[in-house]
């Protein structure tokens, strides 16, 4: 007897048989990897490159079953490669794509997003993958034109080219029209700068769903396009950011082309005047980014009809980004309808001191993210307020806050809302807020654990807990904090660090005992009241890219373990009282290229290894220390120097010719205009509006700039613009010699100075051809000669001083040298000219130029004057004998004066002995 589940069994095996028929398949191991395609994908293997996070070849394509390499996923029914990704892989693809591809019959999914293809164009045979659904080569480093071939892809559904910056489209897009299946598409960063019909495109695509042209260099809308533009019902996502779009241009076909959209990005344009009330009519909108543009708020809007109160109508409008635009006047209490609001930025506009009170935010139960930063707003709110809202982050950067330390924050750690994702504060900003307070006693009890806090900037006081503070960054510059450096607690991110300019005290040793330590890329210490000795346990810090413990007073050697740091490219040790030579361990920081040891009593010769391993050097100052010895001619390897500061050692030698290879200062190069450290980390991961968490919409970005210390024009100054800087500083040393001829090649150099040195010889004849030169100082050496006259081509000098050496003749004449003070030319005996004298006639003639017969009178001159003197002598001497020899008592006088002195001297000569002889028995007697 047959029973129903046997029945029913035998149907299934029945219909799986069919199934085979029709489909003309071999059920039988149907997952396994098909030879042909195997094959394939070999081939295209040979032609790529991947490497691992070690640098080493990452493919692992060796078993006999592709369908489980890394990258490759297959039909689990028919066994045919459908999907190639290499995306979001511990490794990065390279090289060249092989067309074996087009063996690979039934490929639907080709994802080469976030690779390195070296400026590769993009092959044209991608056009005949026919079956292809998704295409993403974004961020892969390609180049060159798009192939309009794409266009014969009409399964394509996403094509993905955005991020690749050397991509362009040649004339139309009229090639996207034959797509009429894609939902998505992304060009950004791709060139359309000729594609004028952009708009008519993208209008008849009519299951398009997200779009994104940023930074495309989009051409304006013309009337034509307006006419042939349909109303779309599919787009919900448009990103037009960063195209200099002007209003009259992208309003009416924005208007016109969706009334589904839920994200619009317009921000980076050139949309001028008032917020248009139009908006108000995308019912469905629910983010909406205008920020970076030039827009304004009329005085109408306070009365609630304007285009702001329009959206606030809407149901759930929930991200408002209208950031730096040319907002000012108040800010109306009507803000708070937009009563599902999670996102409120308004940064960088010009509020002009106006009042945000509690009214403004009675409303706000949903907000998460406040960002008031650089309006000049004044926060008042009545003690005891307890907001109704949950941020996630609070930016009041350049707000009024104070004096008092704003209690409502302690709320802010506190679960209010259960319907809000975001538990607690994680980002805080509240720098340069005109808070003059101590700090509360709950901040750190309340705040442990965010992921950034930036206080920098204000006049808050107060210590650190005794226990461990649990932080990811943190900025407290510039504030008045005592007390000894906490012990820090960091989290699995990269960690940064900024407590300079208080006023700290202590020993550092606690940094050997940091959790987490391994984490930190950024650590500044300087400017407090530190002391004793650094500890030896840099090794602990890996990835530190920026270490200060400048302006302390800091003693003893430098810790060898500094060499440990490989990572690092910013040192500043200025300012304490190191001593003793430079460890040789430190050649090891190869990345550095900004090192400061100035002000310090560090000796010994300048290493030679400085110029052989920190090749990538752009700042190098070893002022004020006490190193001797030659400048050793491997500096002249730092061809990235802009600014080399040795003065105030002892120096000595000659300056090595090979200066001219300082390529940034020889030659007209794009250059780092400020030596900076951005460290990125995500925060937490949102619900996306398809309600899945996806990726981070908000980034920490911490910015830190190396600020060089260097004389400036007679002063020391803190000059963050190094790339407008480009300066050799040799003054107060010993050198010798002459000024080398290759110094002149450095025709970008804007300061020279070679003063207080034992330069002698002339100076450089072609010094004229440094046109940059603002500051030249050349006083106190033993330069002689005349004044080049290429100094007068010399238009943007403004400090010039050739004081205190032997230079002769006439001052060049120019505009430029006549306008500076004489005493930049004094003690100079043989200058003449203005600015020191009306003209050179006034002036004697310099010692070794006599005027034309001279030279024989003073021959003539000098022979009668040594005759005469001769005569005279002989005259004088035979006079004085004969009357001695001839008169009696004069003879007999001249003996008895000459027995007197002699008696006086010897008499003079016993009497000083005695005295000798008793005060060295009363020193003896005394000491014993």
């Amino acid at each position: 007897m047959i029973t129903m589940s046997s029945m029913r069994s035998h149907k299934l095996v029945l219909f799986f048989a069919i199934s085979c028929l029709l489909l003309h398949e071999k059920c039988t191991d149907a997952s396994v990897c098909k030879e042909s395609e195997r094959k394939a994908l070999l081939e295209f293997q040979h032609s790529l490159q991947a490497l691992g996070v070690s640098g080493n070849d990452a493919f692992f394509w060796i078993s006999e079953e592709c369908c489980l390499w890394r990258g490759v996923y297959c039909n689990s029914f028919t066994g045919y490669v459908e999907m190639l990704d290499f995306s979001d892989q511990p490794l990065v693809v390279a090289g060249t794509i092989s067309p074996s591809l087009l063996k690979l019959h039934h490929l639907t999914s080709l994802n080469f997003s976030s690779n390195d293809f070296n400026g590769s164009l993009i092959p044209e045979f991608f056009a005949s993958l026919k079956k292809l659904k998704l295409l993403d080569l974004s961020n892969a480093n390609f180049r060159g034109p798009i192939p309009s071939l794409l266009g014969n892809l009409s399964m394509l559904e996403t094509l993905r080219l955005g991020g690749n910056g050397r991509v362009f489209n040649v004339g139309k897009l009229e090639w996207l029209s034959h797509l009429s299946r894609l939902k998505e598409l992304d060009l950004s960063f791709t060139n359309l700068s000729n594609a004028n019909d952009w708009s008519q495109v993208i209008t008849h695509l009519p299951l398009l769903q997200k779009l994104s042209l940023r930074h495309c260099g989009l051409p304006s809308i013309s009337s034509s396009s307006l006419s042939l533009a349909n109303s779309s019902t599919s787009l919900t996502y448009l990103d037009l950011s960063d195209n200099n779009l002007p209003s009259s241009a992208i309003y009416p076909w924005l208007f016109n082309v969706s009334s589904n959209l839920v994200s619009l990005d317009l921000s980076s344009n050139q949309l001028k005047g008032l917020i248009p009330e139009a908006f108000g009519n995308m019912k469905a909108i629910q983010e909406l980014y205008l920020n970076d543009n030039l827009l304004v708020l009329a005085e109408n809007q306070v009365r609630g009809d304007s285009g702001l109160n329009e959206i606030g109508k809407l149901p759930d409008f929930r991200v408002l980004d209208l950031g730096y635009n040319l907002l000012n006047g108040s800010i109306s209490k009507s803000i708070g309808q937009l009563s599902n609001l999670r996102v409120l930025r308004l940064p960088g506009n010009s509020f002009g001191g106006d009042v945000i009170s509690e009214a403004h935010f009675s409303n706000f139960t949903y907000l998460q993210k406040l960002d008031l930063s650089y309006t000049s707003l004044t926060l008042r709110f009545n003690s005891g307020w307890i907001p109704s809202f949950q941020l996630s982050q609070l930016l009041l950067c350049s707000c009024k806050l104070g004096p008092r330390f704003p209690d409502w924050l302690r709320t802010q750690m506190d679960v209010l809302n259960p319907d809000v994702e975001i538990s607690s504060i994680d980002y805080l900003d509240i720098s340069a807020s005109g808070i003059s307070d101590s700090l509360p006693y709950w901040f750190w009890d309340k705040f442990q654990g965010l992921s950034y806090i930036n206080m920098s900037f204000n006049q808050i006081s107060g210590t650190f807990p005794n226990n461990s503070i649990h932080i990811i960054h943190l900025d407290l510059s510039s504030n008045n904090f005592s007390g000894p450096l906490p012990r820090f607690s960091l989290d699995y991110n990269m960690g940064t660090i900024n407590l300079s300019k208080n006023k700290f005290t202590g020993s550092v040793s606690p940094i050997c005992n940091f959790t987490g330590a391994v984490y930190l890329t950024l650590f500044d210490l300087s400017n407090n009241l530190f002391s004793g000795v650094v500890p030896n346990c840099f090794g602990s810090f890996p990835f530190l890219t920026a270490l200060n413990l400048g302006d302390n007073s800091f003693s003893g050697s430098l810790p060898s373990s500094l060499g440990s740091l490989v990572s690092l490219e910013m040192l500043s040790l200025r300012g304490n009282k190191f001593s003793g030579v430079l460890p040789s361990s430190l050649q090891n920081c190869a990345k550095l290229k900004f090192l400061d040891l100035s002000d310090n009593e560090l000796s010994g010769e300048i290493p030679m290894w400085i110029g052989q391993k920190l090749s990538s050097l752009v700042f190098l100052s070893l002022q004020g220390n006490q190193f001797r010895g030659r400048i050793p001619h491997q500096l002249c390897g730092l061809k990235y120097l802009q600014i080399l500061d040795l003065s105030v050692n002892k120096i000595s030698g000659t300056i090595p010719p090979c200066l001219n290879n300082f390529t940034s200062m020889a030659k007209k190069v794009s250059l780092d205009r400020r030596i900076e450290h951005h460290i990125l980390d995500t925060g937490p991961r949102f619900l996306s509006l398809e309600g899945v968490y996806g990726e981070p919409i908000w980034i920490i970005q911490v910015r830190y700039v190396d600020e060089a210390l260097l004389t400036w024009k007679g002063t020391k100054q803190s000059y963050p613009q190094l790339g407008l800087l480009l300066a050799i500083d040799l003054s107060c040393n010993k050198l010798t010699g002459e000024i080398p001829e290759e110094l002149s090649s450095l025709q970008e150099l804007v300061v020279l100075n070679l003063s207080r040195n034992l330069f002698n010889g002339k100076i450089l004849q072609k010094i004229g051809h440094i046109r940059q030169l603002e500051v030249l100082d050349l006083s106190r050496n033993k330069f002689s000669g005349n004044i080049p006259t290429s100094l007068s081509e010399l238009t943007f000098l403004s400090n010039l001083n050739l004081s205190y050496n032997d230079l002769s003749g006439k001052i060049p004449t120019s505009t430029q040298l006549q306008s500076f003070d004489p005493s930049s030319f004094s003690h100079n005996r043989g200058l003449c000219g203005p600015p020191i004298s009306p003209n050179c006639s006034m002036v004697e003639a310099p010692p070794g130029k006599p005027t034309v017969g001279s030279e024989e009178d003073c021959d003539e001159f000098m022979k009668w004057f040594y005759t005469g003197m001769g005569l005279g002598f002989a005259v004088g001497l035979w006079g004085f004998c004969s009357v001695v020899f001839f008169k009696r008592s004069w003879r007999h006088s001249y003996y008895r004066y000459l027995d007197s002195a002699k008696d006086w001297v010897y008499v003079s000569f016993v009497l000083l002995k005695t005295r000798l002889v008793r005060r060295i028995k009363g020193l003896s007697t005394r000491c014993d």
